[in-house]
């Protein structure tokens, strides 16, 4: 008899980590969480929770004992001290997917990509990031080709812009809207005209987990593109709108010169402006090479997804219940 096969998820408690614990259980996966503080009632008994920090490499160790997944969803809350620790985790989960033979599923972005390679981008277009952030996304990329060629396997999942149905450190809950308060207005970051790359976080968790479902016709290196919902500004104020059932809701401008005016005083604004080159042209990723893997249906309908995003972010009422795997 077979036993379901063990993943361990590294991050949990964020976004898309918290949506992987999800998706891998739906499909059929035992999950492990390395946090450093477990909830005190998890809402989803399926998975296994283990105190640890992704910065000391005997915890990612002893957490990956016997996984055959690693998914790397990591990340410095805020874009604080990312230059000091988002490097070192993905060394230590390198270290624990090499001692366990497991495969490295790391969630991309588009920040290791510059102007160079807008406004379509492929799994094959060039990486000349031009900020430090961006370089830091190149970097663990070509340090996961470079474990590659001692043998550990890898699976990147490229996607634009995270959006989903928990609050989080990403442009739709903490840019756009104002969390916590019903929906009068928004505040785009960018040209109303110019189109970009969005990516509605429980989609991906479950691309990730079927694509794992194709092992065999895997590389041992692998990278795909996630196209998620490609929209204009005024696309995505139309969605808002609908969703939230208020049809004239303004179409404000993120205060760009307000938060450049902070920039001294506050990293995760410093760390905003430096990556507002990204809203200044038209970006897509294109994801041909996973719809011929996975088909078309890979993406929730739009205003149901902006919908959930809404009730996460506070502006409408939260169903009663939710299933979740994650804590405080």
């Amino acid at each position: 008899m077979s036993h379901p096969r063990l993943a361990l998820v590294v991050g949990a408690h964020g976004g898309i980590g918290h949506e992987a614990c999800l998706a891998l259980s739906r499909h059929g996966w035992r999950v492990r969480a390395l946090v450093r503080h477990p909830p005190a009632a998890p809402a989803d008994t399926r998975v296994e929770w283990q105190i640890g920090d992704a910065l000391r490499l005997p915890d990612v160790l002893r957490a990956a004992e016997g996984v055959e997944l690693i998914v790397h969803a990591v990340n410095p809350p805020g874009y604080r001290s990312w230059d000091k620790v988002v490097l070192p985790m993905l060394d230590h989960s390198i270290a624990a997917a090499r001692a366990n033979h497991a495969r490295i599923m790391l969630p991309g972005t588009i920040y290791n990509f510059g102007a160079d390679a807008f406004p379509l981008l492929d799994e094959r277009s060039p990486q000349h990031p031009p900020t430090r952030k961006g370089e830091i996304r190149a970097e663990m990329e070509r340090r996961l080709r470079a474990a590659g060629e001692e043998g550990v396997r890898s699976l990147v999942l490229r996607c634009g812009d995270f959006f989903g149905p928990r609050a989080g450190n990403n442009w739709f809950a903490q840019g756009v809207l104002q969390a916590g308060r019903p929906v009068q207005g928004i505040r785009y970051p960018g040209d109303y005209a110019i189109g970009h790359s969005w990516a509605y976080l429980p989609d991906v968790a479950e691309a990730m987990a079927r694509l794992l479902e194709h092992e065999d016709a895997l590389a041992d290196i692998e990278t795909f593109h996630f196209g998620g919902y490609w929209l204009d500004g005024h696309a995505m104020l139309a969605a808002i709108r609908r969703a939230s059932g208020n049809p004239r809701a303004r179409a404000g401008r993120f205060p760009w010169w307000l938060a450049q005016l902070a920039t001294p005083f506050h990293e995760t604004l410093r760390e905003l402006c430096r990556m507002r080159y990204l809203w200044r042209e038209p970006i897509r990723l294109d994801d041909g090479k996973l719809r011929a893997l996975l088909g078309d249906a890979l993406y929730t309908p739009l205003d149901e997804a902006v919908r959930a995003a809404l009730q996460g972010a506070g502006c409408l009422p939260t169903p009663l219940s939710r299933s979740a795997c994650a804590g405080t």
